[in-house]
């Protein structure tokens, strides 16, 4: 079962966009095109297990899925119309495949969309990637991503499903290479799993690209693309060593890069810079890769000129992971103490607060320069965000390698020791645990406790919660102080200003705000409370502290201590699917049973499933996640919105 699962999951990398690109055109529905495609998915899972996988399983899934697109247009008017054109489909099947993919590029990249939903969507239904992988590839969350793609196929419903032509074409490219590229880096640096790259989606990539180029010829960005696809795949083979663990650029075998794919894209090269014009960013990423193809050995390297092309390069893309790659290549040129200064202005960036090669990078330039102690904190620091095996298990190796480690007190150490303390309640350990968690996470949770200053803190705390609400800064002041004045080193607090609580009304949620929430993709338990809320006005304690046994589903109501919670029927709908047959305990669950350290009251805990009572902050926080793509601050709404929004 776990070879086929393989080769299902396989089959739809590869063939996912020929699957929902061929139905979109038929059906003229992306949404519905990507639903068809997702059954024939699950038919497979059922049937090849004992049937096996058939000899051409590409074929087979697209047979099925054209075959459930008949069965559903036979239930609606476009059966006459359709039908001929299917069955002709059905004898034909896989004749216009390129056309389709390429029409579905454009689909997803469509000026009604905004520009994070284009590239989410062209992720999901032309890549085949995860929502999670689209997510890590954004620096952002898996929840975001689900709603930037379900928005996206409620925008397309109804937008002409055509290849563009002309200027149209001009219009579209940008987006549609930020996509390929992105497609083509998940499968360079895969961001999760075991293995470190992931061949099928740079092929896919490089497919893509080369199709584009095709189809705009003239265009240099799409040959810069291209060249700079074409070189770097040309170094797949030296980029592991013989357990899969990573090689750097410096170190690698240039014997074993791909000289055909060498030549591919220098002539990709050749071709962007005859058509002229300013160099753009993709054609600024193939020169330099074009300086490390050309260098012999790792010591011809022309670091030089690498890092006057990444100059150019950060005025036209000033990304923080360009300037990152910029303080590499200055690093290289002109010494670690220049490189190191810049990757240490990138500190204060909250898109790379959670990327591992941020202090992977400082570890480098802190080794070149002698100063090991601090190296091997941020290479530790590294495989702890890491998310891919291989990359975790050599950043380890790159930690251990700087020599032992100093038997000192660690703040890792020291924050477990402080949070393993008996004299701390539920509440209290859930909330000095989620600051110190995030200080481990941004300092390294090998840095020696005394290293630690209240300058480093006072960071930390700018870049994770510089713009949260006052409370939320000053219960984790509260928990560094405590920490602090525990560990003997009060002063790291001395730079955290307590902030004034503004105790003015929360204006409630706007009715479009409203609309658009209602289709937010979400767990039950999460909709469920957030239309509960919203119906009863009640108070958000209130509403989660109800258990089954006090709902009288007839009257919708409920008692909660000596008054009445009322809902209406946005409630009513749901509330049935959330039971699911309990019958008592607490209405809404955490998502896992409570560990040994955090045991909750008996009448917090669920009798049949041992889950406990889902906090209040967890509520919040899975609230202000959901409602990030709505908030035009981008911080997220407050569930204390919610309810005051009733009668908006």
């Amino acid at each position: 079962m776990t070879d086929v699962r393989r080769t299902v999951d396989a089959v739809w990398k590869l063939e996912s966009a020929n699957l929902v690109g061929g139905l979109t055109r038929l059906v003229r529905d992306v949404g519905l095109a990507e639903e068809l495609a997702q059954d024939a998915l699950v038919a497979a899972l059922e049937q090849w297990p004992s049937s096996g996988v058939p000899d051409n399983p590409a074929a087979w899934l697209m047979t099925t899925a054209k075959r459930r697109a008949i069965d559903h247009l036979r239930r609606t008017e476009r059966l006459e119309r359709r039908h001929e054109q299917l069955a002709r489909e059905l004898a034909q099947p896989r004749d216009v495949e390129h056309d389709d993919v390429l029409r579905l590029m454009f689909l997803s990249c469509h000026p009604v969309l905004a520009t994070e939903q284009r590239v989410a969507l062209t992720l999901r239904l032309v890549g085949g990637l995860s929502a999670a992988e689209i997510a890590r590839a954004f620096l952002t969350t898996e929840q975001q991503v689900a709603q930037r793609i379900a928005a996206a196929k409620q925008t397309l419903a109804g937008v002409p499903i055509e290849l563009p032509e002309g200027a149209a074409v001009a219009e579209r490219l940008s987006s549609v290479l930020g996509v390929v590229y992105l497609i083509f880096n998940e499968g360079y640096s895969a961001t999760a799993g075991d293995d470190l790259m992931r061949p099928g989606l740079c092929q896919e990539a490089l497919r893509l690209g080369r199709l584009l180029a095709e189809l705009a010829p003239d265009e240099a960005e799409v040959h810069g693309l291209v060249a700079l696809m074409e070189i770097q795949a040309s170094r797949a083979a030296a980029r592991t060593g013989p357990r899969g663990e990573p090689v750097q650029l410096h170190e690698q075998d240039r014997g074993r890069w791909d000289p055909l794919l060498i030549r591919r894209g220098f002539t990709a090269m050749l071709r962007a810079r005859d058509l002229g014009g300013p160099p753009g960013p993709y054609v600024l990423q193939a020169a330099i890769a074009v300086c490390h193809a050309q260098a012999r050995t790792a010591a011809d390297t022309d670091w030089r000129r690498i890092a006057v092309l990444y100059d150019a390069l950060v005025r036209l893309l000033p990304t923080p992971i360009v300037r990152l790659n910029r303080a590499v290549a200055v690093g290289r040129a002109h010494g670690p103490a220049a490189g190191l200064a810049l990757a240490d202005e990138l500190l204060a960036d909250r898109a790379l607060r959670d990327y591992h090669l941020l202090p992977s990078v400082r570890g480098d330039l802190l080794a070149e320069l002698g100063r090991n102690a601090e190296a091997r904190v941020e290479f530790a620091r590294a495989a702890t965000l890491a998310k891919n095996a291989a990359e975790r298990d050599f950043l380890l190796r790159r930690a251990d390698e700087l020599g032992p480690v100093a038997p000192v007190a660690t703040l890792g150490r020291a924050a477990a020791d402080f949070l393993a303390r008996d004299d701390l309640d539920a509440s209290t350990l859930r909330s000095y645990g989620q600051t110190l968690r995030r200080l481990c996470l941004a300092l390294g949770d090998r840095r020696p406790l005394e290293s630690l200053t209240g300058d480093d803190v006072t960071g930390v705390f700018e870049v994770a919660w510089g713009d949260a609400a006052a409370k939320t800064w000053n219960r984790h002041r509260s928990a560094v102080r405590s920490f602090g004045a525990w560990a003997g080193r009060p002063e790291l607090g001395d730079g955290l200003e307590r902030r004034a609580e503004s105790r003015s009304r929360v204006p409630g949620l706007a009715d479009d705000q409203l609309s658009r929430l209602w289709t937010v993709e979400a767990p039950v338990r999460e909709r469920t409370l957030w239309r509960l809320l919203h119906e009863s006005a009640a108070g958000v304690r209130p509403v989660l502290s109800l258990n089954v046994e006090d709902l009288d589903l007839a009257e919708r109501r409920a008692r909660a201590g000596a008054r009445w919670v009322t809902w209406r029927s946005g409630t009513a709908r749901l509330l049935p699917e959330l039971l699911g047959g309990r019958t008592r305990g607490p209405l809404f669950l955490a998502d896992r049973r409570p560990g040994p350290a955090r045991m909750r009251p008996a009448a917090d805990l669920c009798p049949d499933t041992g889950r406990g009572r889902l906090s209040y902050e967890r509520a919040e926080y899975l609230f202000k996640q959901a409602t990030r793509a709505l908030d035009p601050a981008g911080r997220g709404f407050t569930l204390r919105q919610l309810w005051s929004a009733r009668g908006a």
